[in-house]
């Protein structure tokens, strides 16, 4: 007799909607900024600007927000802060109609959307759990991370090229209505999503409560570490890409459209991964599998420095991209698995601290680094960094994770 497997909901499906609009919406920005911001300057540190100003506020906000998240209704959060995010793109597709665009105010709108993305995203990892129960948790990751990935780089950074080469309104316009429809989508989620607390206390208190946990959860602790180290070298490179990839004087020669569909190449792989997590899991091992993707990522953000030629790239990006996408599926699953819900919101953000808020001193860092060496020494350095993250595994081993399971399980 065969047993039918746990499904995961029409709620889960209806957040894995609202998911994949406000992510391609996220997509479609955080190409197509980069893209209209060289029509300002060709400055390398102004470009990457744009990359700081989007990731800055999780290194700014992050702490506050998640103890926020689990004191709130976490749908209602992320409806706020995606209407939020309809309501600055507008604003900023009306003055680029006006003719009154300038790259500084670009800065404005990454910034403002950034600060909306802390909440939302923290609220998405943490409401999971109160969706799905926890066993099928790794195979919720898996077909959210998918759906995310199709929306925010695969489709999204074509059709933000093909969005700016029609006009700088229309790729700001376009976010702008497909916030909207994710706040629509929202509200067909029913539930309550508020974590009970059995006492009250300050925010401080809170927001100590949960760092304090971190820290002291040494695995946690060190994939969070390895997660910023990898985001900063990411960040460091993809800042400043665009220059590299981008117009007739670049290294490669791309137009807008390719250079969108170079960088699907790594959504596809991410997409792909995410389908497979759990079977090359299986396969290797968790803390082996973890290893294989450190490699994979040092060579996504080193590899430009060796090769100009696109074909070759995109290889390398999509190999690069299915394994990232396996380490997301591993550890947030983990991350879930192990952490009380009343502290999920304050542990998702602390870890984002951490593991984000590296992103925005990766792009500055980048910008900085390619005026005064070149483009492609950033490539060389960055790989090299992401590289040495192989150390960390000496910490994240298979008898390690195991250990943390069944500490939480008692």
């Amino acid at each position: 007799m065969s047993i039918e497997p746990q499904r995961l909901g029409v709620r889960f499906w209806q957040l894995w909607s609202a998911s994949v609009v406000s992510n391609l919406a996220d997509g479609i920005v955080k190409i197509g900024l980069p893209l209209v911001a060289i029509g300002y300057t060709t400055s390398p540190a102004l470009v990457a600007g744009v990359a700081v100003a989007f990731s800055l506020p999780w290194l700014l906000f992050a702490l506050p927000v998640g103890a926020l998240v689990d004191r709130l209704d976490r749908r209602r959060v992320m409806l706020a802060a995606n209407a939020f995010r309809a309501g600055v793109a507008g604003t900023m597709a009306l003055t680029m109609v006006l003719d009154l665009g300038s790259i500084w105010l670009l800065y404005v709108m990454a910034f403002s959307v950034g600060v909306a993305e802390t909440p939302y995203d923290t609220s998405a990892q943490s409401i999971l759990p109160q969706l799905v129960p926890r066993t099928l948790l790794p195979r919720a990751n898996g077909r959210l991370h998918a759906a995310e990935m199709t929306a925010n780089q695969f489709i999204g950074p074509p059709l933000a090229g093909f969005l700016v080469a029609a006009g700088a309104a229309v790729a700001v316009a376009g976010p702008a209505g497909l916030w909207a429809a994710a706040v629509a989508t929202l509200l067909l989620v029913g539930g309550r999503f508020r974590v009970e607390r059995a006492t009250s206390t300050t925010m401080r208190a809170e927001i100590a409560e949960g760092l304090g946990f971190l820290w002291r959860h040494r695995l946690l602790r060190t994939l969070a570490v390895m997660v910023g180290v990898s985001n900063f070298t990411t960040n460091a490179v993809f800042g400043v890409l665009v220059l590299y990839a981008v117009g007739p004087g670049s290294a490669m020669g791309l137009t807008e459209p390719t250079y969108g569909l170079l960088l699907t190449t790594v959504a596809a792989g991410i997409v792909l991964g995410s389908l497979v997590a759990a079977r090359i899991e299986r396969r290797l091992g968790r803390a082996r599998a973890l290893s294989v993707s450190v490699v994979a990522c040092a060579g996504l953000v080193g590899a430009p420095a060796l090769s100009t030629n696109a074909v070759v790239l995109g290889a390398v990006f999509f190999g690069g991209g299915l394994l990232v996408a396996t380490w997301n599926v591993i550890t947030v699953s983990l991350r879930q698995r192990i952490t009380p819900d009343r502290l999920l919101g304050r542990v998702n953000s602390g870890y984002r601290m951490l593991a984000w808020g590296s992103m925005p001193l990766g792009a500055g860092t980048g910008g900085l680094l390619a005026e005064v060496f070149g483009l492609r020494a950033v490539f060389a350095i960055m790989g090299g960094l992401a590289l040495s993250l192989l150390v960390g595994m000496f910490w994240v081993t298979d008898a390690a994770i195991d250990a943390a399971e069944r500490d939480a399980a008692t």
